[in-house]
């Protein structure tokens, strides 16, 4: 009985340690989650000086949304980006993560580097945005050397075309982020017992053969991770599009995120399409996580 009343004591101090992050949570999480579904189910939205609604109209916003068909455009226009943003980062994480934790190359100055490559992730995407919107302008630098080398005659405007504009986003975003990525997969091969690479090597096996046949697949908890959270960023994207198309999603709305629609709706202060499509977008983003998990999971252990 003695040790049930300890438990039972300890277990309370778990419970009281909790109480802050539930009241967070809480506050800022769940509460503006159920308004915004709530918020969702309303006509309210300002025309003019004249505020319309709140007036229920069950699932008339949801509706508008897929009849209207911009947000498949916007919803293509994420993935293709995101897509053209994950693919390089992620060989290119997993090259320099190799590299770096390979011990037989006997690297030096890899403290140095690793900072290096983790610094761009800790400036503002805001300050990177302008920096490549000066750097990609039609009087740009870039356009100057293009010019100066003869590669052009006249400047390209690179965020007028949607290929490029596109590409711009993709690298800046890839430039912000392959440091972090780069980290994550590093500390997974570290964590790899070196008696596996020993027995390869004494086997025979090639370096390519030890990454794919044991680097990769041990690494594929945190394989799983990175796209995941990749992926949940990638919906999410808006920073960086919004400032280097000043909210326009040009040319032709082709980088214009969902995320950026939403916030075109709540700029007009059209709280109803803003509740709905937030809702929408967290159903794509729950439903795409859980494919990810069950495409890459491996539940099922042969005997």
């Amino acid at each position: 009985m003695k040790n049930n009343s300890k438990a039972v004591r300890y277990n309370k101090w778990g419970y009281i340690f909790l109480i802050p992050f539930i009241v967070v949570y809480v506050v800022f999480q769940l509460g503006p989650m159920l308004t915004t579904i709530y918020n969702s189910f309303f006509e309210n939205y300002m025309a003019g000086l004249t505020q319309v609604g709140p007036t229920f109209v069950g699932l008339k916003n949801y509706q508008k949304l897929f009849t209207d068909g911009d947000i498949w455009i916007y919803a293509k226009n994420t993935i293709v980006i995101w897509l053209m943003c994950f693919i390089p980062q992620i060989v290119l994480s997993l090259l320099l993560g190799a590299w770096f934790s390979d011990v037989q190359l006997k690297l030096r100055g890899t403290a140095f580097f690793k900072t290096v490559i983790y610094l761009p992730n800790l400036i503002m995407a805001s300050a990177f945005a302008m920096l490549f919107f000066t750097l990609f302008s039609d009087n740009g630098p870039i356009n100057s050397l293009l010019m100066q080398i003869g590669f052009i005659d006249t400047p390209y405007s690179f965020l007028s075309h949607a290929g490029s504009a596109r590409g711009i986003i993709a690298f800046l975003n890839c430039l912000m982020w392959f440091g972090n990525t780069t980290i994550l997969l590093m500390a997974g091969m570290m964590g790899i017992d070196p008696s596996l690479f020993e027995a390869a090597e004494v086997d025979g096996a090639t370096s390519t053969q030890v990454f794919f046949q044991i680097t990769l697949p041990l690494l594929r908890p945190i394989l799983v991770y990175t796209l995941v959270t990749s992926l949940l960023g990638g919906l999410q994207l808006f920073d960086v599009p919004q400032i280097l198309t000043n909210g326009t999603g040009d040319p032709v709305r082709t980088t214009m995120t969902m995320v950026m629609f939403l916030n075109r709706h709540l700029y007009n202060k059209n709280y109803g399409m803003a509740g709905a499509l937030s809702v929408i977008l967290f159903i794509i983003t729950a439903i795409l996580s859980l494919v990810v998990f069950k495409v890459t999971g491996n539940d099922k252990r042969k005997g």
